[in-house]
């Protein structure tokens, strides 16, 4: 790789929204660099707009009629002065045509070159180069499947159970987990129209389903110059229907050995396609402790604060020094970790109610603060929670010196939160960390759905009392009305009329 000639940025436009679009901007005014925003009409009062240097409207509140709009975006780019585009995470961030067009534009992208994007972008594609660089991957088919015939034998094959995969995005859709054969067939055509219509791309393949799988994923960082660093892990496994909820950083289940070598093949995936920027490489770490790359992510990850708390750096920074054409501030073995960070994600959804979104506006907004404590997010009363863009409101993170106490914190800190006006995932995410499934550090994937019980609602002894006095009651004055004679009084409701005689809470 040929080494760069640096390029001061001095105006950067961020092609998001929300949070980090807030948290691009704030590192951005630390360096010195003026920033420009961009929205849609749903965005117009959104924080991200005031704290931007300038703002420019992309169009009506769909994303697809707004966010996703990269001639728009580098319009807006023009017309304000910027000369740099930073896409934050989702909308445009893993699109290679819209990188091209940025350069073309004679503007620099934050972020990695667009052949990077499309080696790492097609799952199948990039099975192919990582197997050929001799990083280990979850055995499955090399090209997409194209027929029911081809499937049957290829799943024979593998051997069930096996997951079914959209070649094409992420987030959790196109993807079904397959047990026996007669379920097969049905679950790639429900795979396949589900990518046809989120990613334009129907083309499935098929991987093996580890049993037990742990989701860790390694943030990786290269330059200009060939340098390539890994900064550690980040433990995903605490899931609803494939996304992520709560990460970690160190996992509970990796040492020292397997974490290095974790790092060592991630390593060797970025540079095999001459990576640069931010990164990160997503792992399956069996029950045996075997681990396989998944796939990787070519931006900034939503969970990247956990990395920030531990090793003490601005990722942000470095994407940009970067893009400016500077080698990377630290080297391998300068990089160092301390103390247990956790994230925990607040999303607008009914978490009682299979996790369905949830919309309304923010009457009432408390959010936590004190030691070791970060909030990120773009929330502020009389916001308005629609179903137009990803429903993450806030990401809570904590960082303390040990999991234990960590755990404590997020716990303090949740207890903090007062979000009144839209229904959220709170009181689920604090059912997550007092679980014996998560305190002991032995999850993976399928906690959450494969242990309904301990994440359901639970009812404390002294609200099962007052729920039972009151039916009780319920059941006495309805047996006067309809005119039948009283019966021996029971416990219950001797215990209702005791709490309500005179004085009797005196």
């Amino acid at each position: 790789m040929t080494s760069a000639k640096p390029r001061k940025i001095q105006k950067v436009l961020v092609a998001n929204r929300g949070e980090i679009a807030l948290r691009i901007m704030r590192t951005c005014r630390e360096m010195g660099l003026r920033t420009v925003a961009v929205y849609s009409d749903a965005d117009r009062q959104a924080l991200h707009v005031r704290a931007a240097y300038q703002a420019v409207r992309l169009g009506p509140a769909p994303s697809a009629e707004s966010y996703l709009h990269g001639d728009l975006v580098i319009a807006a780019a023009k017309q304000t002065g910027a000369d740099a585009i930073h896409p934050g995470f989702g909308f445009l961030s893993e699109n290679a045509d819209f990188v091209r067009q940025v350069r073309e534009a004679g503007l620099t992208f934050i972020g990695p070159a667009p052949e990077a994007m499309e080696a790492m972008g097609d799952k199948i594609e990039a099975r192919r180069r990582m197997i050929a660089a001799g990083v280990p991957v979850v055995p499955g088919t090399a090209d997409p499947v194209e027929n029911p015939e081809q499937l049957l034998a290829e799943a024979r094959e593998i051997g069930f159970p096996v997951m079914i995969k959209a070649s094409a995005g992420g987030g959790g859709k196109g993807i079904r987990i397959v047990r026996t054969e007669p379920e097969l067939a049905d679950a790639a055509k429900r795979a396949s129209s589900e990518a046809q219509t989120a990613f334009g791309n129907g083309a499935v393949y098929l991987e093996k389903y580890l049993e037990e799988p742990r989701h860790i994923e390694i943030q990786v960082f290269g330059d200009e110059h060939g340098n390539v660093v890994h900064l550690a892990e980040r433990e995903c496994s605490i899931q609803r229907r494939h996304q992520k909820v709560i990460e970690e950083r160190p996992s509970p289940l990796l040492d020292d050995d397997l974490r290095e070598r974790m790092g060592a093949a991630a390593v060797k995936a970025a540079k095999s396609i001459d990576y640069t920027g931010a990164g990160t490489l997503e792992f399956l770490v069996d029950k045996h402790r075997d681990f396989y790359m998944l796939e990787m992510n070519t931006r900034l990850q939503v969970e990247h604060p956990i990395t920030e708390l531990t090793c003490g750096l601005d990722l942000v920074r470095w994407q940009v020094l970067v893009a400016q054409g500077e080698p990377l501030p630290l080297q391998q073995a300068e990089i160092q970790h301390e103390g247990h960070a956790i994230e925990a994600r607040l999303y607008a959804e009914d978490a009682d109610h299979g996790f369905l979104p949830a919309t309304g506006q923010v009457d009432r907004l408390e959010l936590p603060g004190g030691p070791g404590v970060r909030v990120d997010t773009g929330l502020f009363e009389g916001m308005q929670v629609g179903l137009h863009y990803d429903p993450m409101l806030a990401k809570v993170s904590v960082h303390a010196a040990d999991r234990e106490q960590a755990i404590e914190r997020m716990r303090r800190a949740l207890s903090e939160v007062t979000i009144t006006g839209v229904t959220t995932n709170l009181p689920f995410l604090q059912r997550v960390l007092n679980t014996d499934v998560f305190r002991s550090g032995r999850y993976d994937t399928g906690s959450v759905e494969g242990n309904p019980e301990a994440f359901a609602p639970q009812m404390s002894a002294a609200r099962e009392k007052n729920v039972a006095m009151i039916a009780a009651a319920l059941a006495h004055v309805l047996r006067r009305r309809r005119g039948f004679p009283d019966r021996p009084a029971s416990v219950a409701s001797s215990a209702w009329v005791d709490a309500f005689r005179p004085g009797a809470n005196s």
